[in-house]
């Protein structure tokens, strides 16, 4: 099992930018693809970004625009840049593998919240 920990959420007023970085425990290099997912209170876990390989993205129709995922495979990390931040996107933020590889259960991190308020 691969362990992640998410970092780099905070308070942010509309309109600002966030950085979220998600450190790996072991390689990633061989996970086919890395998402960010995020759940705001009430609501189910959604992936709003996805990188397959170190260069095909996909995103959320929401977040399209706004967000970008990238990975370092050599160090282990991944990231999401999140620009123009709306109130809508208030949760707490996960990495995880994506599809079409399934999540694992087990390494789910404590993500990181995210909270974009005035």
């Amino acid at each position: 099992q691969v362990q992640f920990v998410e970092s780099g959420g905070g308070l942010v007023q509309p309109g600002g930018s966030l950085r979220l970085s998600c450190a790996a425990s072991g390689s990633i290099r061989t996970i086919y693809a890395m998402g960010w997912y995020r759940q705001a209170p009430g609501k189910q876990r959604e992936l709003v970004a996805s990188i397959i390989t170190t260069s095909r993205t996909n995103y959320a129709d929401s977040v399209k625009g706004r967000f970008t995922i990238s990975r370092d495979n050599a160090k282990n990390m991944v990231y999401l840049q999140m620009n123009s931040l709306k109130p809508e996107d208030t949760a707490v933020y996960y990495c995880n593998a994506a599809p079409p590889i399934a999540p694992r259960g087990g390494d789910w991190g404590q993500g990181t919240q995210v909270t974009v308020s005035s």
